[in-house]
């Protein structure tokens, strides 16, 4: 309903007066840039803020699992007679 009181309000205005609303419409937009490109450069700062916050932590999770490694490879036994003692040995059962 609304739509189409709109419609008929816009077919009425004459030339002089359509012309006039397109240069209210034109300063209006003319006059928000500032503004629009202050809240743009707000966003993108942003953006890249949470951008490399992101990288940050990528790198600490990646430091912590190559520490975790690192320190994963030092509890372990080197040798193969180290890892046989650590292991229990296989029990056999006696024949009788």
């Amino acid at each position: 309903m609304e739509n189409q009181q709109f419609n008929e309000a816009e077919e009425i205005l004459s030339a002089e007066e359509l012309e006039q609303r397109k240069e209210e419409m034109l300063r209006f937009y003319t006059e928000s840039l500032p503004y629009l490109e202050a809240q743009y450069k707000y966003e993108k700062l942003l953006t890249d803020i949470d951008h490399e916050r992101f990288k940050r932590a990528q790198y600490n999770m990646q430091y912590a699992m190559m520490m975790q490694a690192a320190q994963s490879e030092q509890s372990s036994p080197e040798t193969p007679a180290e890892q046989e003692e650590i292991q229990p040995k296989e029990r056999k059962l006696k024949k009788g």
